[in-house]
């Protein structure tokens, strides 16, 4: 029988116990930044993911001649081209477009519509309204699975940490070219790919990304590409939505994208 003594300091130490991780836990929270609220894109540059490379500096994605000049490989650079050709005669259909899949990183940081950041102390969301998109990065002291243990996911596999306001993390593991492009000029990454992203709050309250992007397929080097987020008032909301509820846009066989009246009938028109 364990005496009421003993009983009294077991349950004192658990309280105790019970307090120190409490306490230890506010604290974390509290060094976390603020990145409540509701955010857009800053760079709009029609859908272009990277917009410092862009050619012409005002070209939207998708449209005929425009094109970034990321340090791709030479069967890269051949592949793009040859794509480019493509998206110059509409054959070159977005994934997302079909409604329902999601963009991937780092496209992720590129989508129109807004974006939530949900920030704990083991763990970050990435929420986007143009979805379905929502990426955990755990940063609760975890490593990235084991090689064996890793399949192609559209986000990948992200770990990282804080420091002094900044999250630093890796991505890996993303699908690539497969089933995702980083924009409309179709322009993608191998599934070998690993990105190196750091985000943290500007003096003039943005919210900047800096990706390191490494592919040994694709690029010749790294490709660093910067991204930023504007808060919106307080009080916006984000909503969710499917785009298949009025989907007016579908894709052909041939990988043509459609444009529908109100009664279903084709209106694009060919221009000569």
């Amino acid at each position: 029988m364990v005496p009421l003594l003993s009983v009294s300091r077991m349950k004192s130490k658990l309280l105790v116990l019970v307090l120190i991780w409490q306490f230890g836990a506010a604290v974390v929270a509290q060094e976390l930044p603020d990145w409540s609220g509701v955010w857009q894109r800053v760079e709009g540059n029609g859908g272009i993911f990277d917009p410092a490379t862009v050619d012409p500096p005002d070209g939207r994605a998708g449209s005929p001649g425009v094109r970034q000049h990321p340090p791709l490989t030479e069967a890269w650079e051949a592949k793009y081209v040859a794509t480019l050709a493509l998206v110059a005669k509409d054959r070159v259909p977005d994934p997302i477009s079909n409604c329902g899949t999601p963009a991937g990183y780092p496209r992720l940081l590129a989508l129109p519509d807004v974006y939530e950041f949900i920030v704990r102390p083991e763990t970050t969301w990435i929420i986007t309204e143009n979805g379905p998109n929502i990426m955990r990065i755990y940063t609760d002291g975890r490593d990235h699975p084991p090689a064996g243990e890793l399949w192609p996911t559209f986000t990948g596999d992200s770990v990282g940490s804080w420091h002094a306001g900044v999250l630093s993390f890796t991505t890996v593991s993303m699908i690539g070219e497969e089933h995702t492009i980083l924009d409309r000029s179709g322009l993608t990454l191998s599934n070998q790919a690993t990105v190196a992203t750091r985000m943290y709050l500007t003096e003039d309250g943005l919210l900047r990304a800096e990706l390191v992007i490494e592919d040994p397929l694709a690029l010749t080097k790294p490709w660093h590409v910067k991204r930023h987020f504007r808060r919106l008032p307080a009080g916006t909301r984000a909503y969710d939505y499917a785009c298949a509820e009025n989907n007016r846009n579908p894709i052909t066989n041939a990988g043509q994208t459609l444009t529908l009246d109100t009664d279903g009938k084709v209106i694009d028109k060919v221009i000569e």
